[in-house]
């Protein structure tokens, strides 16, 4: 049976503490058939971590050969160990007809868009009003020494010089304006020609009855 619609992959990066975290939460509350996409990883588990849960982790050399031979849709090097994203899970969701949530940095977002499955991504990059409220959000979460927040503060300039490359941007200025612009753009971005399966068949079937009529 084939699903009404094919899943979309929905990439949202931002700097760190510009409020990706909480959207993606409210998105899945939203809709509950969203789901993240488990990312691999070479590193040993951290305790209360399970397999396939918090991460896929497998040895080095697995990994590898994934990347190798074009089954991981992203893949980075990060203090030590690879981190990447399978894309058999992925691709089973999308045909079904569910949307998964991604995770991931400008380059991983960019390595998404080139794989197989790029033309079913939707990339949302959200923007801080100011630094200034950056910084107080970092801040105010309690989280991190000054010295981390001065490291994130610190790549946040990197990462939003890369807004131009996502599909949309959205200035996290009020969290519940944005969440309902996000919703409006996943919403819509589902409607999309290229998730919609059966649309060539029922153009097809209209054709068979114009040329009916016709006779």
């Amino acid at each position: 049976m084939t699903a009404d619609r094919r899943g979309l992959l929905i990439i949202l990066s931002s700097p760190s503490g510009a409020g990706k975290s909480t959207l993606a939460q409210r998105l899945m509350g939203w809709d509950p058939s969203l789901s993240f996409s488990v990312s691999a990883t070479t590193r040993a588990p951290r305790a209360g971590e399970a397999d396939g849960v918090h991460y896929r982790f497998m040895e080095t050399a697995h990994f590898k050969q994934m990347v190798d031979t074009g089954e991981m849709l992203e893949h980075a090097h990060v203090f030590g160990n690879f981190y990447g994203s399978p894309q058999a899970p992925v691709q089973t969701a999308i045909e079904a007809g569910r949307d998964v949530l991604f995770d991931v940095d400008w380059q991983g977002a960019q390595q998404i868009r080139n794989s197989d499955l790029g033309k079913h991504t939707l990339s949302i990059f959200i923007l801080p009003p100011s630094i200034a409220e950056l910084r107080r959000r970092l801040i105010s979460r309690g989280q991190d020494s000054e010295e981390v927040i001065a490291k994130r503060m610190q790549k946040s300039w990197d990462e939003i010089s890369h807004w131009g490359s996502y599909d949309y941007v959205l200035v996290n200025d009020n969290l519940d304006h944005t969440f309902e612009r996000l919703k409006t753009i996943v919403t819509a971005e589902r409607m999309r020609r290229a998730q919609q399966p059966g649309l060539q068949e029922t153009v097809r079937r209209l054709q068979a009855e114009f040329d009916e009529e016709r006779v």
